[in-house]
């Protein structure tokens, strides 16, 4: 299936149906007057999060959606029906925007949530609803009432609590693949990767987290050089960042700590927030690397960088030291995600009690 992450798309709410001026006036009956009835609701436009889709592509080729519009009121007191509404299917993670201002409307971030996103036109009054005491022969009607009508933007960022960057052939692919039930196409040319993977980490029985690979990164990747420009907004989402590093680069002009500099330039130009989120250093493919220069590269590499945070040695290919890496990575979104939980305030007359009996 194609990935697709951005759409625009056109709703139309149906309006609302007109309302009906009518008399009853029989031979032989009683209570006759006025009974036209008011006119049915045009239908809503909803946006429903499914987590079964993970790519906008259904709204790639059909771009206009519009509800039906409310019957209209009849005569004998019937109201005419309610239009019916339309739901769009979209990705966990999907932000829906005005097209023409780029106003939020909303974002779809919890699987089976739905949202309103085009109101339907009221229905018109009929004559009936301006019966009184009064005025017994009314005889004014109320059109319907339009039904929302927009542009807009959808833009997916996929939810995942880690994400993996670096240059291309740094081994993401491999990682992903290795620690993940993700099996993202891997070749030895860059740029394989051309759209992002997401896999789920098992850890253990009920213990678990989202990895999420993008295509690779080049200088300039902020301005729109190579792939990975397009897909960095779906590392804004993402709990911690994972820099990989090919440690071992078959072409020996090729300095790693300049890549990682360089990269790092590209994130806080796109994005500040983005640059100062929690981000690993990972050196890949140390297996590549004699046993007795190893220790030497990797501390060069570091005090370079001049780099505080945790560095990690690895070889995807192998997967030594993915096992200390998938770990350390679970207590850390772990202890995030208990972070982030709001404190429940317990009524004092139902918690403990705090009194000896």
């Amino acid at each position: 299936m194609k990935f697709v992450d951005e759409a625009f798309i056109d709703v139309a709410a149906g309006d609302g149906g007109n309302g009906c001026a009518s008399f009853r006036h029989e031979k032989y009956k009683e209570f006759g007057g006025p009974d036209g009835g008011d006119g049915g609701r045009g239908g809503h436009v909803y946006a429903l999060a499914d987590a079964g889709l993970n790519t906008l592509v259904d709204f790639r080729y059909t771009r206009r959606f519009e509800a039906e519009r409310g019957e209209h009121g009849k005569g004998s007191d019937m109201f005419g029906v309610k239009g019916d509404d339309i739901i769009l299917r979209m990705p966990v993670g999907t932000i829906i925007s005005d097209a023409e201002t780029g106003a939020v409307v909303c974002e779809l971030l919890t699987p089976g949530e739905q949202v309103l996103i085009a109101k339907g036109g009221d229905g018109g009054f009929g004559n009936m609803h301006y019966k009184s005491s009064t005025n017994r022969a009314p005889r004014q009607k109320t059109p319907g009432w339009p039904g929302e009508r927009k542009a807009l933007k959808l833009e997916l960022k996929v939810l995942a609590d880690v994400g993996l960057l670096g240059m291309p052939n740094a081994g993401k692919s491999t990682l992903i693949a290795a620690i993940s039930n993700a099996r993202p196409k891997i070749a030895d040319y860059p740029f394989t990767t051309l759209h992002p993977n997401l896999g789920v980490v098992r850890v253990g029985p009920e213990k678990s987290f989202v990895v999420a690979d993008v295509p690779g990164l080049i200088e300039g990747a902020s301005e729109g050089a190579g792939l990975g420009h397009q897909f960095l907004r779906h590392l804004q989402r993402t709990r911690l960042l994972l820099h990989l590093v090919d440690a071992a680069p078959f072409d020996e002009t090729v300095d790693p700590v300049a890549q990682v500099r360089a990269i790092a330039a590209e994130l806080k130009k796109f994005d500040p927030a983005l640059y100062d989120k929690p981000r690993w250093l990972v050196l890949n493919k140390v297996d590549m690397l004699p046993a007795d220069e190893r220790d030497q590269r990797i501390k060069d590499i570091v005090r370079r960088l001049r780099y505080k945070g945790p560095v990690f040695q690895i070889s995807a290919l192998t997967r030594e030291g993915c096992e200390l890496l998938v770990q350390k990575v679970f207590e850390h979104i772990h202890n995030v995600h208990r972070s982030e939980q709001v404190p429940v305030d317990v009524d004092p007359r139902f918690g403990p009690s705090t009194t000896d009996e």
